[in-house]
Parts: C-alpha cells; structure tokens; sequence
C-alpha cells in the first residue's frame, strides 16, 4: 500500500508534467505566432497621444514613441514573446508628454539597445525623467536628422525624412526655439520593406509634410500627424502620399477636437481608406514586403 508521502510525490510529478506539457505548447503557440518572417506593425491604443510598435521578420523590435501613460506596456506585452525583454531601436519623435510619458515605463521594464530622438530640449518634468532613466541604464542617445537611417538584417529600413537641422540649431537659422514649437521638429520616418511603406509622422507640421510628401510620393501606409490635427496635414499632402490606409492615433472624445473635421473630410473626398484608433483600438498590420494586410 502506498504511503501518502508516494502519493503526494506522484501528484507532483503529474501536476508538474501537465505545467511543463502546456508551457511548452505556449511557447511554440508564441514562437509561430511573432515569428512569422513577416513584418508586423502595431499602431497601439494609448488614448491621445502615439506609440507604434514594429517587430521585424526576424525578430527585431522597435518602438516608436511611448503615448501618454504606461499602457504602452500593454502594447508591448500582447505583441512580443513572454520571454522578448529586449527592444533593439526606441525612437522618440519628439518630448511632448502624449508621446513620451510612456517611454520612461518602458525604459525601466525593458532593455534598449539602441535609442533614438530629435535633437531638442525640454524643460518639461516628463523630458527630464526620460533623461534621468537613459542614463540611470547607462544608454546613449542618437540625434537624428534627414537622411539618417537604420539598415536592418531583413532588408527593413528605416530612414529620417525630417528634420533637415536640429532644434539646437534652429536660432542660427531664425526659427523659433521655444517649446511650444516642438513639433516642427518632430522627426518624420519612412519605413520601407521590399514594396511596403509605411510613413511616421510624429507630430510634424504641415510644412515639414509637404515638402516629404513631395519628395517620396505615394507610400501604403501613413501616420496621420498629430492625432489628425488640421496643423499637420490637407489635401495636398494627402495627394501627393496617396496612402492605401490612413491611420490616426487618437484619444476617444479628447479635449483637442482631433481629429480634426477638415481632416477627416480631406480623407473622405480622395477616397482613402482610414482607421482610427480611439473607435477600432489596437492596430495590427503585417506585410510580407509584397502584399500587405490589417489584422
């Protein structure tokens, strides 16, 4: 007769078996899942403000810019393996609190490789925090401007279209260098993957994205600047990018009437396919470099 001392064991043993039988499951489910060899962008629902999540064919991850609050992390969590605690490229397109107030949250819960950012200041308490944890985790930061780019092993790139010079720089050449003009800065990135285009615009003014609107033509995906605000895109834009899929990231009945009615018209009118995410939430588009889908 077996003792309860065997019995107690052999439960154990079974219990224990299950556990490592369906941990093990879940990670093959998770493996197939994020490495797909497809490119995977994700526009996260983080309520007004931006963050964009890229996870590359072969497992790269990068992110770019980190919303208001930290559910950014939640972004990350259902979009990367359990076990992925690395994020190889942060990018931050500009200090405004609705696009990195999430970034600090990250920074301390995930190990960046490598981080990017405008090359402006802010005398904000959300800018000196995210200095505070880069260099509490001993990373360095890389100030971009046009042509500056990130060649990845899976033929994804990533290059800055804008700015063409640095805020610090910026009084040299007689424009305004006051916070409050941050946004004539933001950086502006073109993604681009075999045929696939995708182009983040932060929360560039209409100046800056006419001029790269111009210059690159028709892309397949864009970010719609600054939450859809009027400042930042028209119809001219529109044309000259030609997008197959406008995406806004916006906060549900914010305070800033964004997006903006004259927007949302222009897209109307020309007949471009949009999303938005404060009505349809979490984003997710993936691409083989030849086709292209929203899931």
């Amino acid at each position: 007769m077996e003792s309860n001392f065997s019995v107690k064991i052999k439960k154990i043993v079974i219990v224990g078996s299950i556990s490592f039988f369906f941990l093990g499951v879940f990670f093959v489910y998770q493996s197939l899942k994020f490495n797909d060899g497809k490119l995977h962008v994700v526009f996260c629902d983080v309520g007004q403000g931006d963050a964009v999540f890229i996870r590359t064919p072969k497992g790269s991850d990068i992110l770019v810019d980190g919303g208001p609050n930290d559910s950014v992390l939640s972004c990350l969590a259902n979009n990367m393996p359990f076990w992925d605690r690395d994020l190889e490229l942060v990018i931050s397109t500009h200090p405004d609190a609705d696009h990195s107030t999430g970034l600090v949250s990250v920074i301390k819960r995930y190990s960046v490789l490598s981080f990017a950012m405008a090359n402006m200041e802010s005398s904000t308490n959300v800018f000196k925090e995210l200095i505070k944890s880069l260099d509490e985790k001993n990373i360095n930061r890389k100030f971009l401007k046009e042509k500056d780019r990130f060649v990845l092993t899976d033929d994804l790139i990533l290059e800055t279209e804008w700015p063409r010079f640095s805020k610090s720089t910026a009084s040299v050449l007689g424009a305004a260098t006051s916070n409050s003009n941050t946004n004539e800065f933001s950086l502006i990135e073109l993604l681009t993957f075999g045929d696939f285009s995708l182009l983040l615009t932060g929360d560039a003014e209409i100046k800056a994205t006419s001029v790269i609107a111009r210059r690159i033509g028709k892309v397949n995906i864009l970010k719609v600047s600054h939450h859809g605000s009027k400042t930042g895109t028209d119809k001219e834009i529109l044309k000259s990018l030609r997008p197959d899929l406008a995406v806004i990231s916006v906060g549900k009945n914010n305070g800033y009437g964004h997006p903006s009615i004259i927007v949302m018209n222009a897209l109307k009118e020309l007949g471009i396919k949009f999303l938005r995410t404060d009505l349809d939430k979490e984003i997710k588009i993936t691409s083989d470099g030849k086709k292209w889908q929203v899931n």
